[in-house]
Order: C-alpha cells, then structure tokens, then sequence
C-alpha cells in the first residue's frame, strides 16, 4: 500500500513539474506562447524532471505520511522544492536552454503549489470523510474534556488513526472564554456541570480526560461528573506519568482508582538527589518488589555509577532487571539473588561491589501473614535488616536509607513492631558509625504487591464478593511513584539518624474505595457485586493514626516531608534484648516472641488475641528471661 502510494505520488510530481513549466509560459505570454520556448523545453523536460524527483527523494518527500501532513510537512515542500529549483537551474543554464529569465522565478511557485496542493488535497479528502458529521455505524461518539494542547493532540490523533473508529464530537472546558469555539473542528459545548447533559446531548459513547496537568482535586470532580452518565470513561496520565513522553492516543488510559486518589504532582530537588546518586555505586535490597523495583527505575533515571539489586525472589529480579535493560542502554547493572538473613552472602556482596549508597526496602510486609508467623517476621524485618546495617557501616557506605511504614507508628502488629525496631537499629547504628543512618516512613501504596486494590480487582473480575473488613475503615495512600520519588529526597536531606515521616494526604474510607472500584469497572455496587464485611483481621486497625502532626514533628525544606524524633533508646538495652530475641526466635512458641517484641517496643500493644500478655500474665513456662535462658546463643536465625 505505501509502495502504491509513494508510486503514484511520483508520477503526479512529474506530470505537476512538466505542468509548472508550460503554465509559467502560458503565464508569461499571456497565453500567446511562441512554439520554440515549448519545443526548446520539451528537449530538456525529462531530464528536468529527474533531477526534481531525485532532490524530492532526497528530502524524503515520498517517505512522509501526508495523512498526517502540517506545517512541517508545507515547510518540507517549500525548501524542496527551491533546492530543486536550483539545481534544475544550474543544468538549464550550463544547457543554454533558451527560455525567459522569468520563467526560472515563476516555476518556483507554481512547482510549490502542485507539489504541495497534491499531498494537502489528500489530507482535504480525509478530513471530509472523517469529519464529525459522517460518522460510520461502527464508530464511537467521543467527548474530550479539555481544550487545551492535549485535547487538541488527541482530537487530532484520534482522527489520523481510524483503527480506533472513534469520532470526538464535542468538548467540555472551564474556561468560559473558549465557550462557543472550535478546536480543529470540533465545537467547545460546556463546562465540567454539562458533562452528563452534553452526553445525552450529543448521544456520547465514549469520555477521554485530556488534562495532563490538572490537580487531583479536578480530576477527583471531573470523574465525578462523568460517573453520573455511567459512561466509560478514559483519561491520558498526568504530567507525572508524561514526562519526556509526547502526548499520545497510546498513553490514554482506563480511568483508575488511582486517579481518584491521586495527589498533586509531587517537585524534586533534582541537583540534591542527583548530587548523592549520580556516579554513586547504589545498592537496593529486595529490588524486584513494588517499592524495591520502582526505586529502581528512580534511580536509572539519575545515572548512577553502577545499580545493584539484590532480591531473594529471582522471578521479580529478572522482570526488572529486562525491563531497565531495555530503556537504559548504558545502565551498569549488577544483580544478586540473595537473602538479607545470609549475613555470609551479605559480606560477600559488600565486599565486592564497594558500595556507596543503599535502600533497604527488603521485608515481610502483609500483617495477617506475620501475625501467624512472627519468627520469620524477626528473622527477615529485624536480623535481616541488622546484618545489610553492619555490613554498610564495616564496609565504607556513605547512606544508608531504611524504608519503613506507618505501621511502626504504636504498632499493634508484630508487622509494625519488627519495622519500629529496625528503626530503632537504624538509631543506633548512626551513634557508632560514620555511615548516615535514616529511615524513611510511609503508609499504603496503591497497587503495590498484595495491596488491597489488586485484591479488589481480582474478586470484582470473578464476580465478587468485595469484602471489606471493617465498614469505618480508613487508610492513607500514595501512588509507589510518589513514595519513592519523596524517599529519594529524604534520601539527600538526610544528616543521619533521622526518621522521615510522608505526609500521606487525606485518609480514605475502605469502603468508599471499594465502591468506587467497583464502579469505575462498570458496575453497581451491591446490584451487580456484592461487598460483604468480614472483620478486622490478626493485628489490623480500624483507624490508621495520622503520620503528620506538625505540633509533634519537625518541618523540612520540602512540604510533603517532616522529620520525627522518637525517643533514642540506650546501647545496651537494644543489643541486650536482641541478643534475647536471638535466642527465642527458634522457640516455636508466637506468643513467647510477641510477648518478648512487646517489651522491647513499649509502644507494640500486641492484636487482642494476645491478651494475656497484654494484661501481664505470663505463659505457663515462666518469665521471659527463664524462656530465653532455657535456649542456645548460637541460635541461627537463617
């Protein structure tokens, strides 16, 4: 078909540059042409045309899509079309071909108009054919809201791309002044309050969101409206998701529950960061994980000397590992299949890769799970974390950066507790060691790895039930883009032994998100899919306690990151009660564990099943010191 097309192209050139010669006489003469110019010129008229085809080739004429031709392309035409002039010339003159003066400054404009008018015309007759009013039976109503650059690329993309078979026909913008204006064609009807009576209206079957640069707060309200018509609606990412990447019809997306909680576009200091990455040896454990593997991503974009990424799970390693591969050729990029419990392999890793800066994002994370199993929780969230921190500080690391969460925040799960304490090593590390020790806090990410929207998804895709476990309970999230984008500024505020906090937003009601989900899947809750409350799990809270409290914490340079001072504990009395946990961890006994946990973080006030430690009874074995004494001290927590 191109083949064709560039085929015919050719020859209507051809017979246009022939054309442009003889009108130029006609032109000349006022139509009284004398033979001998005709005769002289149709001498020379085949190699003349050659030579213009040839300087058209070379300017890649018969390579553009016209389709899709613009200013570019008319730009494109004119300074082929004199170049090739010029050369035309040059054989005509040294030919002594014998034709007016003229005739050389007329043909110019006339080959511009042909050469031009044929591949523009094109475009006319497409643009007739496709224009709003022809619309086929198969084709789907589309309005765009927003009038702006990116409503105006995607009219014109949806347009040039009739595979889709969508026709945009209407447009919605805020902005009064643009009321009653066209953009290419398509007519601006009303603000975001019309969306449902401009749907009806124009019998829309299809909204696309075209506001890249809109707050979350807007978009919340525009999908709002949109919701109302129960209409699918699409939107092209924010300006976070678009940048260095031109707006698209291949960027439009489904609209997610993440829009609805989304947050403003988050600003970076890019020289601090760049400062402590760039031609820095990085190292993140647990690489191949939502946060781990997004860090990643962060990081590659800050040319670090070499990433290393070390992940226990090869399988995530591996997807990482292609996909930063694939977008960054010069990447150096080492990973290891490693755990964080094999202080052995942790040594060696150290060792031999010289490593400056690291982001310790390996853990056990889900609540439930570690409630069940709380040795493996200590073995992998405490000593796990102990020995990559005494590896960083033998072996020479300038940062080192702990990624905790806001469950260490008087923590009622063995979850939270394992993250306070290794925050609390993270403490003491930092008073003995040259290496800047800092820890950085946040809640929910949405759409991490057995978050509660992938589990949403799932039984809404099976028909549901959603369950919920508690109808009043509320959450903090944040997109993982915006967590570690804010983590790896904390990263280059961080002066050692600070705890930084993210601030997390608005909290947002469990149930409203499940609702909401179900909705924007294209259903009703509690018609269509039912949501059915199960109950607080082991160890999960009804209110998660808000992060924030600027009475309580100190401010930073950047507005969405605070620092908090939690009491420093003494050497001893940490390295004396890890030394218990050690001992106990292999004892097979979870409450003995959570009992010795709870004396180690005050805060910890273990789920209610564990009530009779909370009310200081004590198991029928003895008191915590006669348990650990009764186990070896070479206990191995791997």
């Amino acid at each position: 078909m191109k083949q064709k097309r560039a085929i015919l192209l050719v020859l209507f050139d051809a017979i246009g540059i022939s054309l442009a010669y003889l009108l130029a006489l006609y032109l000349r003469f006022d139509g009284k042409v004398d033979i001998i110019y005709v005769y002289n010129l149709l001498e020379h008229i085949v190699i003349i045309v050659l030579i213009k085809l040839f300087v058209y080739y070379l300017f890649k004429l018969y390579k553009s899509l016209w389709e899709y031709a613009s200013i570019d392309e008319m730009i494109q035409v004119i300074e082929s079309s004199i170049v090739a002039n010029l050369v035309a010339s040059t054989y005509m003159y040294f030919s002594n071909l014998q034709i007016p003066r003229s005739i050389y400054f007329m043909v110019p404009v006339i080959d511009i108009i042909f050469i031009g008018g044929i591949r523009f015309l094109y475009r006319l007759i497409r643009r007739i054919k496709h224009n709003s009013f022809f619309i086929g039976k198969d084709h789907k109503r589309v309005l765009i809201v927003g009038a702006g650059d990116a409503g105006s690329i995607v009219i014109k993309e949806l347009r040039n791309h009739e595979t889709l078979k969508r026709k945009p026909v209407a447009i919605i913008d805020d902005n009064p002044k643009k009321r009653r204006q066209n953009i290419n064609g398509v007519p601006v009807v009303g603000n975001r309050k019309d969306i449902e009576k401009v749907c009806k209206e124009y019998n829309i079957d299809e909204i696309i969101i075209a506001i890249p640069s809109a707050s979350s707060d807007d978009i919340k309200d525009i999908v709002r409206e949109c919701k109302k018509t129960k209409i699918k609606t699409k939107i092209l990412p924010g300006v976070y998701e678009l940048i260095d990447e031109q707006v698209s019809v291949s960027k439009i997306r489904d609209v997610e529950i993440e829009d609805l909680l989304g947050r403003d576009e988050i600003h970076l200091n890019m020289d601090e960061i760049q400062k402590y990455i760039k031609d820095r040896k990085v190292l993140i454990t647990g690489g191949g994980g939502s946060i781990g593997s997004e860090l990643c991503r962060q990081i590659a974009k800050f040319e670090p000397k070499k990433l290393i990424i070390v992940d226990i799970y090869e399988n995530n390693a591996y997807d990482i590992q292609n996909e930063l591969l694939s977008r960054y050729d010069d990447l150096h990029m080492r990973v290891f299949i490693a755990s964080i419990r094999d202080k052995q392999r942790m040594e060696e890793i150290f060792a031999a890769e010289d490593v400056d800066v690291v982001f310790h994002a390996a853990a056990h994370k889900h609540v439930p799970l570690m409630e069940e199993n709380p040795s493996e929780a200590v073995k992998n969230n405490v000593f796990g974390t102990l020995n990559v921190v005494e590896c960083a500080g033998k072996y020479g690391v300038e940062k080192f950066v702990l990624i905790s969460t806001d469950k260490a925040v008087n923590p009622t799960n063995v979850m939270g507790a394992t993250k306070r304490l290794a925050e609390m090593i993270i403490q003491l590390a930092n008073s003995y060691s040259d290496t800047e020790y800092v820890a950085v806090r946040f809640g929910n990410v949405l759409g991490s790895n057995g978050s509660v929207i992938p589990l949403f998804k799932k039984q809404i895709a099976s028909g549901g039930p959603v369950t919920v476990t508690h109808p009043k309970v509320i959450r903090y999230f944040m997109t993982i883009p915006e967590a570690c984008q804010l983590v790896l500024q904390a990263g280059a505020m961080a002066k050692g032994g600070e705890i930084f906090i993210l601030d997390m937003g608005k909290p947002v009601r469990i149930m409203d998100l499940a609702e909401d989900l179900i909705r924007l899947s294209g259903f009703e809750p509690y018609v269509d899919i039912p949501i059915v409350v199960i109950g607080l799990r082991p160890g999960e809270k009804l209110y998660e306690e808000l992060l924030v409290n600027k009475d309580e914490v100190e401010t930073t340079s950047h507005n969405k990151i605070y620092i908090e001072k939690p009491p420093l504990y003494d050497d001893n009395y940490i390295w004396d009660n890890l030394s218990k946990l050690k001992k106990i961890i292999n004892c097979g006994d979870d409450y003995k564990i959570k009992e010795l946990l709870a004396e180690i973080v005050p805060t910890y006030k273990p789920y209610n099943g564990m009530d009779k430690i909370q009310e200081g009874k004590m198991d029928k074995r003895g008191s915590l010191s006669e348990v650990a004494a009764s186990y070896s001290i070479d206990t191995n927590s791997n």
